[in-house]
Parts: C-alpha cells; sequence; structure tokens
C-alpha cells in the first residue's frame, strides 16, 4: 500500500473514532424536575431554602409557567433541594439574576439584598454538589487548526509556512476555532493533510525536482502606502516586506504591478516618476523605475520586471517598496470621495492625491535549477549524513527519530520510528537518502499523532472515571492555551521527568511561559476571538462617507487592541482594566483618527486618554467599527456585543417575519431620521419590544461615535442624542455612564472572561457543571486583586483543565425530561 493510502486509512479511522466519542445529547426540555410539590408561601421564613422557594413562586412562575413559558422556562415546582439534577436550569436562573435582567424591567422586583441572597443561596449549593461530584468533563482529543499547525510548523522548523491553500477554514464554536467537538472530519480535511505535509516537506529540504510557478503577494487597493513597511530597509515607504520559501537554488523573475486610478493612469501622477527597490535579506537586487504617465492600456499595461535573477533556496525576506523621495504630509486619498463638479467633467478622482502605490508583486521560478543550497532549515534537520552506504539507515533512523519526537510532542514508543522507516524505504528507492528523509517527514506531518492533540486514557480506568492527564499531554495543554503552540525543551523536558504535577514547579513553568514573547497569542489568538476582531475584516464602511477609512485604519484598530491585552498579559495588570483603562496604544495614523496630537510614525506607543470618552475595550476603533452597518452606526449590533461579549447574556434571534431595520423609513416630513428615532419606529412592534428595550440603550449610549468610532456630537445635521434607561432602571447619556453601569456589577465581567478563557483553554464548550469552577477561580482570583495571571492560573490549576472522565463505551440516551447532574 502506498503512502497516500496508508496515511488516509490511519487518519480515516482516528477520525471516525474521534467523532463516536465526541457525539453529544441534545439538551432535554427546560423544565424543572421538582423532588416534591412544590408549597407556596407568603413571605420568607427561616431557613434559605425556604426563602428561595417563595422568591421564585412569588415573582418568577408567573411568567415562567407551563402556560406562559417565557424564554422557553417552566420554573413551577421550583425546589432548591433538588437544584443539582436541575444545574443548567438553574445556572441559566444564575446568570439573568447576576446581570440584573431578572425580574425583567417593568414587572415588581424585590428588595436587591433579598436577590442577591437568593443568587448565594443558588450558587452554594450547585458548588457544594460539585464538590461532592466532581465532573472535568470528557474532551478526548483536537485536532490543530489552522494557526496552530502554522505556530507548530515554525516552532519545530523555524520558518513560516503558509498552508491556507490546503486546510479549509476552521469551524467556531463557543466563539473560539480550537473546539474539539467542531472539528469534524471529512474526505477533504484528510486530503489537505496530505497536501499539506508534501507542501511543507518540500519547503523544508528543498526540491531539487521543484517546476516553475508563481506565486503573488497582492496588497488591498485600500491600504495607504505613504509610511515604511515592517520588514523594509529604511528610505522606503509602502509596498510590502514577505518571508518568501525558494524551493531551490536557480534564476528567478519579479514582476510588480502598481495600482491605477480613473482612467487607468498609476496612482500619484501629479507625484511625477518613482522608483521601486526590490531586495532579499537586505540586500537590493533591482530597482525598477514606474513611469509616471504608464498607462493600463498600452501594450505592456503596468507590468514592470527584473532580468531573472539568481537565488538560493531557503526561507528570505524578499521586499517591494518605493524609495522615500520626500518628508511631509501627503493627502493619502485612495477612496472616491463625496462627487464634485470637477470631479464630474474632467474625470479628477481619487489616486490623484497620493503617491503610487503597489497593487501586486509576483515571483516566478525557479528557471535552470542546480540543486539545494545548505541552510539553516536544512541543517536543523539533517544532523547527520552518511558517508557510506551502511551508514545511510542508521543516520536516517536518527534524523527520524528526533522529528518525530519533536513533531509528537511526547516520547516515542517503540513503534513509531520503526513504523516511519517503511516510508523512508520507500523514498529510498526514488530519492536517495534525502528522498526517503522526505518521505518520513511527509508521514510524519501526515501523522495522528502530529495533527492531533490525542491524550490516551490510562490502563485500568473504567468509563466515567475520573484521571489526571499525563505530564506531557498537560504540557501540551499548557502551551497551546498560552503560546498557541508546541511546548518547548524545558517544558517537554520538567515533564517527562515527572515534576510537572509539583505545585511548585507548574507555576514557575506557567509564569515563565507568560513572560515569553510567545505569549502574545494570549492577545492574538484568545481575545482576538474573544472580542470578535476578525469580524473587523467584514466591515467595510462607506466609501463616499468616510474616504479616509482605509485598511491601514482597520489594521491599526485591530493593532491597538491586540497590544492592549497584550499589556496587560505582560504587566499582570487587573482584568477590569479591560473596561477602565485611562490608556491605549496607538501610532500616527490611529492617533490622527482619535484626535490626538503630537503622535508620529507608524510605530504603536501607550498613550493617555486626554479624558473620559474613549477608556477602556468600549472607546476601542475596532470594536466601534465592526458593530456597526456601513453607513450609519447600530445601536442593535453594539448592544448586542456588550451582552454576548461582556455580560454573557445574548438576546435570542429575532422573531420571524419581524420587519429588518432597514425598513424602516430613513425620512419623515422632509427631514432625515436620526437613528434614535428609527430604532424607536422598530421598537414600537410588540413582537420587537421585549429585546429591544435591554439591547437599545446599551447601543445608544455609545452613539457619540460614529461608524469610524470617531467622536461625534451631530449626526445628519441633528445633535447626537445618547440619553437612555437601562433595562434595570439605570440612566445613560453616555459611554462612562455604560462603563459604569457594567462596573457597578464586576461579577458577571469576571465571570464571563473566566468562562471564556477556560473554554478557550480546553477546548471545548463549557458546560452548567464547569461553572462551580468558575465561581472559585473568580474567587481566587480576587485575593490576588483580579490579576490576569489569577485568572490564568486559576484555569490551569482547576480539575478540568489537569484531569478528564473516562469516555463510556456507548451514548445512553437520557429519559425524557432528565438532565445528567453533578
Amino acid at each position: 500500500m502506498g503512502m497516500r493510502n496508508t496515511i488516509t486509512s490511519v487518519l480515516a479511522v482516528v477520525l471516525i473514532s474521534g467523532t463516536l466519542t465526541n457525539c453529544s445529547v441534545p439538551a432535554p426540555p427546560m423544565s424543572f424536575q421538582a423532588a416534591s410539590p412544590f408549597v407556596t408561601a407568603a413571605s420568607f421564613r427561616d431557613g434559605a431554602e425556604d426563602g428561595t422557594n417563595d422568591v421564585v413562586a412569588e415573582y418568577c412562575t408567573r411568567c415562567h409557567s407551563e402556560r406562559m413559558r417565557r424564554g422557553d422556562l417552566v420554573l413551577e415546582g421550583f425546589d432548591v433541594a433538588t437544584a443539582p439534577q436541575n444545574g443548567e436550569i438553574v445556572e441559566r436562573m444564575i446568570r439573568k439574576l447576576r446581570a440584573g435582567m431578572m425580574p425583567p424591567s417593568g414587572a415588581r422586583r424585590p428588595d436587591p439584598g433579598v436577590l442577591a441572597e437568593v443568587v448565594s443561596d443558588l450558587e452554594s449549593t450547585l458548588d457544594e454538589a460539585a464538590e461532592r461530584n466532581p465532573n472535568p468533563g470528557t474532551r478526548m482529543f483536537q485536532r490543530l487548526n489552522r494557526a496552530e499547525y502554522h505556530n507548530t510548523i515554525r516552532e519545530l522548523f523555524g520558518i513560516a509556512v503558509d498552508v491556507s491553500a490546503f486546510l479549509p477554514l476552521d469551524t467556531k464554536s463557543a466563539n473560539f476555532d480550537n473546539i474539539a467537538d467542531v472539528q469534524m472530519p471529512s474526505a477533504t480535511l484528510m486530503e489537505g493533510y496530505l497536501r499539506a505535509a508534501e507542501h511543507v516537506s518540500r519547503i523544508v529540504l528543498g526540491d531539487p525536482d521543484a517546476e516553475i510557478q508563481s506565486t503573488v503577494y497582492r496588497l488591498s487597493r485600500i491600504q495607504s502606502q505613504k509610511d515604511r513597511v515592517e520588514g523594509a530597509p529604511f528610505g522606503t515607504r509602502g509596498g510590502l516586506s514577505r518571508v518568501h520559501n525558494f524551493p531551490a537554488d536557480g534564476k528567478y523573475v519579479f514582476h510588480i504591478m502598481p495600482y491605477n486610478a480613473v482612467e487607468g493612469e498609476v496612482f500619484g501622477r501629479t507625484f511625477g516618476t518613482e522608483q521601486l527597490e526590490i531586495s532579499i535579506d537586505g540586500d537590493r537586487i533591482a530597482l525598477l523605475t514606474i513611469d509616471r504617465w504608464m498607462m493600463e492600456s498600452e501594450p505592456t499595461g503596468l507590468n514592470v520586471r527584473t532580468d531573472s535573477i539568481y537565488v538560493t533556496a531557503g526561507p528570505k525576506r524578499v521586499t517591494a517598496a518605493f524609495i522615500r523621495q520626500f518628508e511631509g504630509e501627503v493627502d493619502d486619498l485612495i477612496r472616491p470621495i463625496d462627487h464634485t463638479l470637477a470631479d464630474g467633467q474632467i474625470g479628477i478622482g481619487y489616486g490623484v492625491t497620493t503617491q503610487q502605490h503597489l497593487q501586486r508583486l509576483t515571483i516566478l521560478g525557479p528557471f535552470e535549477v542546480t540543486g539545494v543550497s545548505d541552510n539553516p532549515t536544512r541543517r536543523a534537520v539533517f544532523t547527520c549524513r552518511p558517508t557510506a552506504p551502511a551508514e545511510a539507515r542508521p543516520c536516517a533512523e536518527s534524523i527520524v527519530g528526533n522529528l518525530a519526537s519533536d513533531a509528537y510532542r511526547r516520547p516515542l514508543k517503540e513503534d513509531d520510528v520503526s513504523a516511519l522507516m517503511d516510508f523512508y524505504d520507500e523514498g529510498v528507492q526514488d530519492g536517495g537518502f534525502e528522498g526517503g528523509v522526505r518521505m518520513a517527514l511527509q508521514a510524519i506531518l501526515a501523522s495522528p499523532h502530529f495533527l492531533f492533540r490525542m491524550e490516551e486514557v490510562p490502563d485500568g480506568v473504567a468509563p466515567g472515571e475520573i484521571y489526571n492527564i499525563s505530564e506531557t499531554d498537560l504540557a501540551s495543554r499548557l502551551s497551546y492555551f498560552m503560546w498557541g503552540a508546541p511546548p518547548d525543551e524545558e517544558l517537554i523536558e520538567v515533564a517527562e521527568r515527572g515534576r510537572l504535577s509539583r505545585s511548585r514547579e507548574f507555576e514557575q513553568q506557567v509564569r515563565r511561559m507568560l513572560a515569553d514573547p510567545r505569549a502574545e497569542a494570549l492577545a492574538t489568538r484568545f481575545a482576538s476571538q474573544w472580542l470578535r476582531l476578525q469580524d473587523l475584516e467584514d466591515v467595510h464602511p462607506d466609501a463616499l462617507t468616510y474616504p479616509y477609512f482605509d485598511e491601514t485604519l482597520s489594521e491599526a484598530m485591530n493593532r491597538e487592541t491586540e497590544l492592549f491585552f497584550s499589556h496587560l498579559v505582560e504587566e499582570d495588570r487587573p482584568v477590569l482594566e479591560l473596561l477602565t483603562a485611562d490608556y491605549t496604544f496607538v501610532n500616527e495614523r490611529l492617533a490622527r483618527h482619535y484626535g490626538v496630537p503630537g503622535i508620529i510614525g507608524p510605530e504603536f506607543r501607550k498613550m493617555s486618554y486626554p479624558d473620559e470618552t474613549r477608556r477602556g475595550l468600549l472607546g476601542h476603533g475596532s470594536i466601534l467599527t465592526m458593530t456597526s452597518a456601513a453607513d450609519r452606526t447600530s445601536p442593535v449590533l453594539r448592544g448586542k456585543w456588550v451582552l454576548e461579549v461582556l455580560l454573557g447574556t445574548p438576546p435570542p434571534p429575532p422573531p420571524a417575519g419581524v420587519p429588518a431595520f432597514e425598513e424602516v423609513g430613513e425620512a419623515e416630513e422632509g427631514r432625515f431620521l436620526t437613528v434614535r428615532e428609527r430604532m424607536e419606529q422598530h421598537r414600537a412592534n410588540p413582537s420587537c419590544r421585549s429585546c429591544h428595550v435591554i439591547i437599545d440603550p446599551i447601543g445608544l449610549a455609545l452613539e457619540n461615535f460614529d461608524v469610524t468610532g470617531a467622536w461625534r456630537i451631530r449626526d445628519g445635521g441633528n445633535m447626537v442624542d445618547p440619553a437612555s434607561d437601562l433595562y434595570d432602571g439605570t440612566p445613560l447619556a453616555g459611554p462612562e455612564d455604560l462603563r459604569n453601569a457594567l462596573l457597578s456589577r464586576p461579577e458577571v465581567f469576571y465571570r464571563v472572561f473566566t468562562e471564556n478563557l477556560m473554554a478557550y483553554a480546553l477546548g471545548r464548550r463549557l458546560e452548567y457543571y464547569d461553572m462551580p469552577t468558575v465561581r472559585a477561580i473568580v474567587k481566587e482570583a480576587g485575593e490576588e486583586g483580579y490579576k490576569l495571571s489569577a485568572f490564568i492560573l486559576g484555569v490551569v490549576r482547576s480539575a478540568a483543565f489537569k484531569s478528564a472522565k473516562a469516555p463510556r463505551p456507548a451514548i445512553a440516551a437520557v429519559p425524557e425530561g432528565a438532565q445528567e447532574g453533578f
């Protein structure tokens, strides 16, 4: 059986078994199962349980009855004594009560102190039950997602390889792309793994048989190019800088194409002819001239190319950037602005007042291949070289063993190397020693032991029994949580010596990892997904209304939020600074957008806010822009984001048949309606009111921020009115009031932050039986001043992170109306 068939068969078995293991049973209806009939009481009695039962009966069952079923929840017959058997329902009650959403606005409410006692009673009942009967949850294995695959290859070989063309997009669950139960198998996925393994092996080892191919690097049309890009030589501006993997020694041709404006002429015709430098690892290899009179309609179009240039194999930084001709302000208008008389008559459009912009760089080759030169990547793989035929196989076994041990993230078993050497033997037949190593490397990278983070159940553990995961598995959990990458040599060594399970050694390793630059993954991977920053890529503010919004500004907004969170990690700041921080990180482009003078250059730096309006995440351009429509702000999207991301109480989807907001009239009596007025019309529909009375006030409090997050006091000639009342009656008059309202219930934010951190760390959705652990982590973090490290340590110390429940061999049906308890 050939390599492809062998690996495909193994992958299929693993994927199918994983699918069966991760199957789940649909949740039963939300109906409370009381142990005994409920007895009505008119007031609190001495017992806490009776008092809680009385409050629920008096204030909750009118709406949550069998007849009304508001929120698809029935609380008739509620008895706190049976809360552990109805954990999912009770946790839902706790969430709403903690956020102050129940009883709803306008309904009769008990004294706040009484509600606090009810919540405390419910939580303590569930927490005590969880302590008696812990449940760390089950998760057999996770697949490396795209980002983890990329980072793992980088750590193994020291090079970045783009495999996005081979692997499908990752499915998200619970906001994250590393959740095991949605990492479903498919024939496309298995084929993608094989193609990715072949591609990576060619890049790592080089390919003397490489065919001529073209690689295109593109830049967005709406990306500013007036500043030097990272990695480019000083004295340049714009263009791009990428690490390109040259597969073999040979000749390559570099094509560049600039952007053209309205009539086909290049951008920046008024600035004259410019020069573009192409360099490899900082050394100039070509200087191209872009004539100001070039036109797209010419026979050669806007295409400019170099002669063939000899380049050796390996990863190298290729830069194509313009030579900077002068310093000073440039009206970098690269999007169409509102049409004028002059524009309509003489064709003056965007791109005229700016400088030339690079559209794409194409690298074509190799031609006249001469072989594959030695380079650091190859030297790291070929740790020995046979000098005689008898030395080839022992040398290959050593190389393959080293590669497999690092790739599998565990000590090798007896048959691991022998199985891989079968692939080596197959490769030797046609490709000699290097061909054999190449084939074995492909097998390693397509192996389930590399692609999946499988955690084996120890021998003798019965189904349903709780066990501690192995130390090497614990090391992988730590590194992929904190770094998004495999464990390093030190962490592996500590695990293999059996010392990672020791509390002191464990904490030392966690703090070491937090201080490592790779911990930036907590910002770029965890925080980015929790805060939905990826949605910013899909937002394109209307070009006519916001002509100065470009991709450079969008990227700066995204980077601001990532750097902000990274700062909290590096400095171990209190988590509540996510809402209260009077500082942020900006470069010149973003500072100018915020109206802050004195910030020069593309580098980001820490800046203190001059007033209260932008403190914390609620003032970040990334959050405000991605929660807007293209041509207007959206109180609904902004309110929904706060409810989902910061409060953990997402609103239900709109009922069927309700008119969309866009169908509400935009004008009335000869004037444009404000967003608030249109919202009020939409909310007049009784089907919409129950949800919008919760959502809208939150979003309206942020109305002083426009579509791109810039501060404003007018909207279409009308004064902005951000005043409203929160769902609990708290008056709001702007972002500061909204922030203070969130801060009045800090335990809600701490809980939501912990839930998201824990879900990301565990690689599974949190269930109701995880909530006692969440509350324990928050409580312990409070003893450490709610610092970020306290939450991270709380998660990794938890039984849910260090242990697991052995899966049962078959999925048993759950009786109707029953739920699994703690």
